[in-house]
């Protein structure tokens, strides 16, 4: 029994390997659309809150770090709204960036790293009372939008509770 094969020209081999591309290139934008998703029903466990501290090694705390970043920033309340979707995943992203300053600054002696360490605790922490003091002000705007995306649930601002 003899297996005949097909002979694959020059021409076929590139023309397949454009089509296979051409396939992998078409699907990026549903990559990255699910790569920059934000699910908001997604219930997953908070980890223990930051804490720096000698007894763990750098490794470690920036890790912890980390994981209550991004714990914060996928649990962040979302509505829609590009501005305030942007300040409140923002506000624990700050955070990290303290939380990971703090560990720094338990582990170096450079003063040039100390210094910036110190600078990016003050700044964020500025930063962050920005974020949390806009919020404020755009909370009934944000609520008014809610409203209307979702005319199904109707807001009592008397009372400040949802029937």
């Amino acid at each position: 029994m003899q297996l005949h094969r097909f002979k694959m020209t020059k021409a076929t081999s590139i023309r397949q390997c454009a089509v296979a591309m051409l396939a992998m290139l078409a699907s990026l934008p549903v990559l990255a659309q699910h790569a920059h998703s934000h699910p908001a029903a997604t219930p997953t466990q908070a980890p223990p809150a930051f804490v720096a501290s000698t007894a763990k090694p750098f490794a470690q705390l920036m890790d912890d770090a980390m994981a209550v970043m991004d714990h914060g920033m996928r649990a962040a309340p979302m509505n829609g709204d590009p501005d305030h979707d942007f300040v409140t995943m923002m506000i624990p992203h700050h955070q990290g960036a303290i939380d990971m300053a703090k560990a720094v600054l338990l582990s170096t002696q450079d003063p040039d790293l100390r210094n910036l360490a110190l600078a990016i605790i003050a700044e964020q922490h500025n930063e962050i009372r920005l974020m949390q003091a806009w919020l404020a002000r755009h909370a009934d705007g944000a609520a008014n939008q809610e409203a209307a995306a979702n005319p199904s649930l109707s807001t009592d601002t008397t009372q400040g509770t949802r029937r």
